[in-house]
Order: structure tokens, then sequence, then C-alpha cells
């Protein structure tokens, strides 16, 4: 390593703050700071910016009636169709543009207009309609990312039909799970997908879960992924995607007219009861949102090619990939595979083919590469990127700039977003054009978003400490209920903090953080993930940040294990970076740096190495098997994780320790 390299890598690493380029504030799309007192000084008005970036068939009558708190609607009595708005209104000027490039693992492609995209959706919407599905049928999708997933949602937002996506790699009880709960009699899946070479049959895993549906299915349409690598049957009232397309060739579907509160989807997410919650998202708010959100904080030009490496069987795939980017007519480019299948560069193949301006992805993706090395960004010409993107949960500084030097040749600002599920879009962040980047915090919160962190009493919290993440007033593309349950709704997200006498409704993310002197919030993780030792709150995510910044780790994970004396003891779940050693001098340098970054009150008890971390299929790190593990309890579930046999070697590593 040069002189120069390990320099500029000190720099990197003593560096707090960072400040976007200039080449990029020029041609931000939101470039003026005054866009945070504008909002402050004219809400809920502002949010008629985001509202005036789609095309309305009659105006909204008010921006906000919050009449009913917590069940605030947005733009009242506005009309429109959502796949109008991602398709038909793109036609006369970006018709012959490309919306979608699809990249199957295999290295096969398609490329789908704004016309061809078009097109499609009219022939499946019609389609649908001749298999009976009507306004406010709730459509379930269980699909990987193959076109056809967007294509189907479109085509039932086209119709005024809810759809309900299930993830790809859920089990089949999870798909009958929330079929039943969205009364859902339609299904739309297909025969299987590729996964690092191999063919997952996925019709057997569809099937399994039918038959676990408690009430009758009208109709399921198959969508011929495997071709003549899976010979299956279908039954009476199953039928092949590319058929039904067929019979309906130059079909139009005149677009449904919603009502900006019409469901426009359904999302299933975890909850405290263990019972999956039907998130509710509508058409206007949610749609003005994250088209707003999508101009705003991921700077996306109708010029772009835009690439998000979500999965759309998560919100993230639905907010950005298919509605807040196809609203504003850009380019995205759609992956069906992983990251390293065949060769680890994949990734950064595509980038440079496809000349990606965009870049969105999760933290535990840059772990990986970290952990990889960076020969294989390096030997690809990344130029094209204008701006780099985090979502899914809190990275940690040194991933920040492994990300920023490595990926974005520190010229490309970094938006690490906070949001969820529930809030249909983006929440807590820098804007690209107009703010101070600090690697490890999240930002300030969006104009119109009011964030605090408070304690438990709900008053705030002074600077640096850890509190609670609140979210003060509505936006608009908040969930406006659980589905079927508004007694959930509100015991979920409202009750903890807020005063339903003094009609005073405070959100409540279940998300701890803390804030500094300059508004900027970094995110502790969910507040099951902050630990109590000897009294002291301690979140993980910081912890995990200070064990990742000792030289040679790679990824981390901490969780609290039970002790007779501190109540919780900190245990560590390390993964060394290639060629590194996992020894006693190893661990020492590990605690050495929790101690010197927190203090001594965070010191691990255990630190164990692994090499690899349980995780679900999504990516995320399971804890809640790590704590397990720590307190020698019986594991729970590990049918979600994408590598189960993990678990056990990770067993094994704590009782030899």
């Amino acid at each position: 390593m040069s002189d120069d390299t390990v320099e500029l890598e000190a720099r990197l690493e003593e560096q707090e703050a960072f400040e976007p380029p200039e080449e990029f504030v020029e041609q931000a799309n939101v470039s003026d700071a005054s866009i945070y007192e504008e909002f402050e000084e004219n809400w809920p008005e502002c949010w008629e910016q985001a509202a005036d970036l789609l095309t309305w068939e009659e105006e909204y009558d008010a921006v906000l009636d919050d009449s009913d708190a917590p069940f605030y609607e947005w733009f009242t009595d506005g009309k429109l169709n959502a796949s109008a708005n991602c398709l038909d209104r793109h036609l006369d000027d970006r018709g012959d543009e490309v919306a979608i490039d699809w990249i199957g693992e295999k290295g096969e492609t398609r490329t789908y207009t704004y016309g061809d995209l078009h097109r499609e959706v009219n022939e499946f919407a019609a389609a649908l309609r001749e298999l009976g599905v009507e306004e406010d049928d709730v459509v379930t999708m269980y699909m990987p990312m193959i076109p056809e997933l967007p294509v189907a949602m479109l085509a039932c937002a086209r119709i005024g039909a809810p759809h309900s996506v299930v993830f790809a790699g859920f089990s089949a009880e999870a798909l009958a799970t929330r079929m039943e709960s969205a009364d859902s009699e339609y299904l739309v899946t297909c025969d299987g997908y590729y996964r690092r070479g191999d063919l997952l049959k996925h019709k057997e895993k569809t099937d399994e879960g039918l038959a676990q549906v408690g009430h009758d299915v009208s109709d399921v349409v198959v969508v011929d992924r495997g071709g003549d690598e899976y010979d299956h049957d279908l039954a009476d009232n199953e039928h092949d995607y590319g058929d039904l397309v067929a019979e309906q060739e130059g079909a139009e579907v005149e677009p449904v007219t919603r009502d900006a509160e019409d469901m426009l989807f359904l999302m299933y997410t975890s909850g405290t009861t263990g019972e999956p919650k039907g998130v509710k998202h509508t058409t206007g708010g949610y749609l003005s949102y994250v088209s707003w959100t999508s101009q705003a904080v991921l700077d996306i030009k109708p010029d772009d090619t835009y690439w998000c490496s979500a999965d759309i069987g998560w919100i993230t795939g639905h907010s950005y990939i298919v509605y807040g980017p196809l609203a504003l007519g850009t380019t995205s480019v759609m992956y069906e595979g992983t990251p390293d299948y065949p060769e680890r560069d994949r990734l950064w193949e595509i980038v440079e083919e496809y000349g990606v301006d965009i870049f969105y992805t999760a933290p535990t993706a840059i772990r990986a590469f970290m952990k990889w090395g960076t020969e294989y960004p390096d030997g690809h010409d990344l130029s094209s990127l204008r701006l780099l993107g985090t979502v899914g949960e809190p990275i940690n500084p040194r991933a920040w700039k492994w990300y920023y030097k490595h990926i974005g040749d520190e010229s490309c600002p970094i938006v690490d977003t906070w949001w969820q599920t529930e809030t249909g879009g983006m929440m807590v962040t820098t804007l690209p054009g107009v703010g101070t980047m600090k690697p490890g915090s999240a930002g300030p919160p969006l104009p119109g978003i009011d964030a605090k962190i408070v304690d438990t009493k709900g008053d705030e919290v002074e600077a640096g400490r850890a509190g609670y993440l609140t979210v003060n007033k509505p936006w608009p593309g908040m969930l406006r209920t659980v589905y079927k349950n508004d007694d959930r709704y509100i015991s979920e997200y409202w009750e903890e903090y807020s005063d339903s006498d003094a009609d005073e409704w405070v959100y409540f993310p279940e998300d701890g953080a803390k804030i500094d002197d300059d508004g900027y919030i970094t995110v502790l993780g969910r507040v099951d993930d902050v630990l109590n030792v000897s009294g002291h709150r301690l979140g993980t995510m910081e912890i995990e940040s200070a064990i990742v910044g000792v030289e040679g780790v790679a990824e981390a994970a901490v969780v609290g294990g039970n002790h007779p004396v501190k109540g919780e003891a900190v245990y560590a779940y390390v993964i060394t970076e290639e060629g590194q050693g996992e020894d006693d001098a190893m661990r020492d340098r590990i605690v050495a740096g929790v101690e010197d970054a927190i203090g001594p009150i965070a010191r691990p008890e255990q630190v164990v190495f692994t090499p690899e971390l349980p995780k679900t299929r999504s990516g995320k790190i399971m804890r809640r098997l790590l704590e397990d593990i720590a307190n020698e309890e019986e594991l729970g579930d590990t049918s979600t994780l994408r590598n189960p046999d993990v678990v056990a070697d990770i067993q094994a590593k704590v009782g030899d320790d």
C-alpha cells in the first residue's frame, strides 16, 4: 500500500462530516436549505409540492383531514389512478424510453420501454378482469424479481384492485396466512426462479400454501420462468400468464378512477403479537410521498438509470423500484440474482454495463462487499455513479466510508435513509444537495417530518443521550390502518406517547435513537435491540459500529445475555475479514475498541468468531437466535433463515469458549 493510500485511509477514518460535491449541488433537484423552513412554516399545505408531482383526474379539496385522528386522510376527495401516473402520462414524451431494464440471473435480459410496459399492463389488466377480478378485490402476488411482478402490480392498480405482494422467499404457511388475512381469492405466482444457478421450484411451495388457505381460491395465474427445465401441470383454476396476455393482445383498459384514500396495496409485516399486520397504504398520499422522496432524496431525473437492489417483495421495492421511479418517468434496473453469482463483481459489472447513475442498497450488502475486498469494484468503471444510498438498517461509519471511497470514489453523496413499511417512504436522511453527511448518522428529519427523541415519559432528551424516536405530525405516505383491525393500529403505533384525551397523537415506530446538537438523528435499532447493562441503555448499533471499526473486522452482531450482576451483558458475534486471525489478540483489540468508543460499561462479556451470522432471506440478522444462544435457551424457529446450519456452528463455538 502506497504512502498516499495510507494517508488517504487515515484521513477518511478520522473525518466525521462530508460535504456534497459542488458539481452535485449544482444539478440537484433540491439544493436550497430554505426548504426546511418553508415546510415548517407552511405545514401541512407544503405537501402540495408532493401532490403536484402527480396527475389528478379531480383536484383534492384539502391537503389534510385530521378530524378523526389518528385516522388521517390526505388530499381528500382527490381522484387519480396510480397505473396511469406511472405509465400513461409518460407515453407522449417517454413512450420509447426505457422504463425497466431486467437482468436475469442466467444473464438473459429484457428491456421494457414505457410503451411496452403500458401495453403488457393493459393486456394483463384485461385478463384479470376476464377472470372476474373486480374493483377492491385483493390480489395476492407470490413472485420473485421478474418483470411480471411490477406488471401485475400496475395491472391491479389500473383496475382498482389492491395488491398484496408476499416475498417469494417466505414459506408456504406465510403465503396462506396472508391470503386468509386479506380474504384474497386471486393469486399470481410463477413456476420457479433462479438462485446461484439452480432453479427453485416455486410452484411446489405455492401449491403447499394454497392447500392451507381456509377459503376457496378462485384463480391462480402462473408465470412460466422455468421453461423446459421445469415440467408441471396446471389445475383447472390455474392459468398460464403468457396465454392470458396473448389472448388479450392489443387490449386497452381505461384506468379506474380511484379516490385518494382508496387502498392501493397491503403489505404484511411482523408485529409484537406474532401475527403479521396488514399495513394499508392508499393511492394519493402514498404515491405523492414516494414520488417526492424519490425526487428530493434520491435525486431521480427522467434521463437517469437508477438501481435499487432491494426485492419488490419488501416495501423498499414497492416504493423505490416500482411506484416512485416510474411515477417520475426514469429508467430502473431490476436484477433477479444475488450479488455474488456467478462472481463477486456481478453488481459492479451491471453498474458499468448499464451506466447506473444512482445506486440504493442495504448495509448488509455493503459489509459483504467490504469482506470480499476492493479488487471487485476496482475492476470496473463505476464513474457513471452520481449518488449512493443505503436502506434497511443503520450503517456503521466504517462501512459508510468504505462505500463512499471504493464505490463512490469520494464524489457521490450518500443518503442513509431511515424509514419503515408503515411510513411508506423515507423519513430521516440528508437531502443530498443540501446537507452535510455524517457517517453513522441518518441525518435530520426530512422537511415536513416532525421527529423527536424522547425518554420514557415523552420528554425530549438532551443531545447525545439515547431515547426513543417519535413522529409528532402525520405525513402523506403513512399507513392508514392495520387491515380490518383499527384497534391494533392504535395500540401498535399510537398509544405509547399519545394523549388521546387532548387529541395529541404521536407515532411511535419502536426504534431507539439519539440526536446531536445539529439535529442529526442516529438510529440505534429496534427498542428490543437496546441493551440495559447495569442500568445503562446501550444501542446494539453503537457497539457493533465500534467493533466493525476495529481493523480486520468485517461484520458484527451484538445481543444481550443474562448476567447475575449486570442484568444484561454484551455478547458479540464477529466475522473477520479474509486472512485475519481469530485469536485472543483480535479479541483484545475488539474489547479495547469498544471501550475506547463507548466506555468500559459496553465491554463485551464474550466475543465469538463465526464465518457467518444467521440471516433471513432478506439479509437481516436474526438477533433473536443469537440471544437464545447467549442465554443457553432452546432455539426458536429457524425456518426463515437462508443459512440455518450456521446456528449450530455458533452454538458449538460458544460451548467451546
